[in-house]
């Protein structure tokens, strides 16, 4: 309980201060972001308005996983995150989705499967893969796909980098899962094919989390706000 407390005492005397500079200066200070991997290429859809707007706000953005980024948020160590927001439990916090994450097997053109328009779970479950580690909400996800389809998951590389992955698959020896919107950001070269994976289970949903807390803190409060405006053009 007195943790608790002390939580609260902090959270609100930070929301005090933020609202008081923003009174007398308009809109500054430090916004600290967590997101998962998969997540991080989005981020810059709502820092990027922020920093047009509001030119003394200063960012800092961690990649953590979606354990770590709750964790972070509980201990007021960062003022928001991106996560699942639909998938595992995500304890008191208030959350605003942003996109359905649907998902693409990466793959070289010339594999077999390298012409295809979509593929199945089945189909991905029996090419050697390199996929985020056990730690990963992402990597659960897959294995749970996998599982579906009859598949045992099995790797041959697994890391916490989206960027050791990337590097694989650009080979042309690796394939891969990854979200189509990180593909897509990204971007392939020729050799290398982003195709969807048909899924008949509806797709996970990423969304911007924060504290339930009132009042917001002013930072907070317009990172919301573009996340509202994000996921509006996102979803629909």
């Amino acid at each position: 309980r007195v943790l608790d407390w002390a939580r609260r005492i902090v959270g609100d005397n930070r929301a005090m201060r933020q609202e008081i500079r923003a009174l007398k200066r308009g809109l500054a200070g430090h916004l600290r972001i967590a997101a998962i991997p998969t997540a991080l290429p989005i981020v810059a859809s709502l820092t990027t308005p922020l920093h047009i707007a509001h030119p003394e706000v200063e960012f800092t953005i961690l990649s953590r996983t979606s354990i770590e980024v709750l964790s972070l948020l509980d201990n007021l160590e960062v003022d928001a995150g991106l996560t699942y927001v639909d998938n595992e439990p995500l304890g008191p916090v208030r959350s605003v989705p942003l996109y359905y994450e649907h998902y693409r097997l990466l793959i070289a053109a010339d594999h077999p499967l390298g012409t295809r328009d979509s593929v199945t779970w089945t189909e991905v479950g029996r090419i050697p893969l390199c996929l985020l580690t056990p730690d990963m909400q992402n990597r659960r996800i897959i294995d749970r796909r996998l599982a579906e389809a009859g598949i045992e998951p099995g790797p041959t590389l697994q890391s916490n980098s989206m960027v050791v992955l990337f590097s694989h698959v650009l080979t042309g020896r690796w394939a891969s899962v990854m979200p189509a919107v990180l593909a897509e950001t990204m971007g392939l070269g020729e050799p290398i094919r982003a195709i969807p994976i048909s899924d008949p289970v509806p797709p996970p949903t990423v969304g911007l989390v924060y504290p339930r807390r009132e009042p917001m803190t002013p930072l907070t409060a317009a990172l919301v706000g573009e996340a509202l405006r994000v996921g509006k053009d996102w979803m629909g």
